[in-house]
């Protein structure tokens, strides 16, 4: 497959932002929508489009904690281990959908590129701890039980 061809997504993005180096955080955040993390060699594509080094798009990726290196489930469920949901149990949630998605210790993301599952510092959900967010979606005042419960909707819902 030729390079055109293969990065064309990341050429429009280039191109709607006018290949300037000054929105570089921008094109990175819509490159990641697009792929869901920002992979090594469409980085490197990025870099030398604008003509900066690589350095720079590796620095600015790795700083800002909105950026991922490493792909992403379809589904990201961000369970919040912040003070109100701890105390209200979020690590038994965050235990039960590990153990029911077969996550091994070191991994996020299932084998099968479904779902990945983060423990955060802050919803901002307070009043519903404790409380996931899958996507765009809040859940609140859950148990682990009610956690999987969602998971296991998602599962049927995509034929798994």
């Amino acid at each position: 497959m030729n390079q055109m061809r293969q990065f064309s997504k990341v050429i429009n993005i280039l191109e709607n932002h006018n290949n300037n180096e000054k929105d570089l955080i921008p094109i990175l955040q819509e490159v990641q929508e697009e792929y869901r993390y920002l992979p090594e060699e469409v980085m490197v594509f990025i870099a030398t489009s604008l003509d900066i080094p690589p350095a720079k798009v590796f620095g600015v990726a790795s700083f800002y904690s909105h950026f991922t290196l490493k792909p992403k489930g379809k589904y990201v469920i961000k369970i919040c281990d912040g003070t109100a949901c701890h105390v209200k149990g979020s690590s038994a949630i965050i235990d039960a959908l590990r153990s029911h998605l077969n996550l091994p210790k070191d991994e996020i993301t299932t084998p099968d590129m479904l779902f990945t599952v983060e423990a955060v510092s802050c919803l901002g959900t307070c009043g519903l701890a404790p409380a996931i967010v899958i996507n765009e979606d809040v859940h609140g005042l859950l148990n682990p039980e009610k956690a999987v419960e969602i998971i296991t909707q998602i599962q049927e819902k995509e034929g798994v």
